[in-house]
């Protein structure tokens, strides 16, 4: 039995909810289209107290700023978690492109049942899983209460 096995279920639980938490950005990052900001050109009147407010705005250099660093992170995030997921043994590895980094989303019944050859048993995907977002875990060094003592 492999000490991943033996991890108590509350701290498995909170392993799946960071995990997924995470694939669910890594879709949007991913999937979704990137909006560019714009600067308003429209002045507008904004009551100041007396005395210098040690502020300055320059929403254009803001806006550019945005529109150049936004798709940058969002694609070395992306890569962050495709690299893990590479490094990830074949069978986990299957389990989460399917279920997690497909552009559909199907549910956890589609994965085990129709995309992975041979079908595979609930109880055997459930297990799998969790050893994959363990092991993610560990080589995204995303921090956990209670993973980093039991492993």
């Amino acid at each position: 039995m492999r000490a991943i096995d033996k991890l108590p279920t509350a701290i498995k639980k909170e392993i799946r909810n960071t995990m997924e938490d995470m694939f669910e950005r890594y879709h949007l990052s991913k999937y979704t289209l990137f909006q560019a900001r714009e600067s308003s050109v429209t002045a507008s009147y904004e009551e100041r107290p007396s005395g210098p407010t040690n502020v300055i705005s320059d929403p254009t250099a803001q806006a550019a700023v945005h529109n150049a660093d936004e798709p940058a992170r969002r694609q070395a995030f992306c890569e962050r978690i495709e690299q893990a997921v590479a490094q990830l043994p074949a069978e986990e590895r299957e389990v989460i492109t399917e279920r997690y980094m497909n552009r559909d989303l199907p549910f956890d019944f589609t994965v085990y049942t129709q995309r992975l050859d041979p079908p595979i048993s609930v109880g055997t995907y459930t297990k799998i899983r969790i050893r994959a977002f363990v092991l993610l875990a560990l080589m995204l060094g995303i921090q956990v209460e209670g993973l980093q003592e039991v492993c």
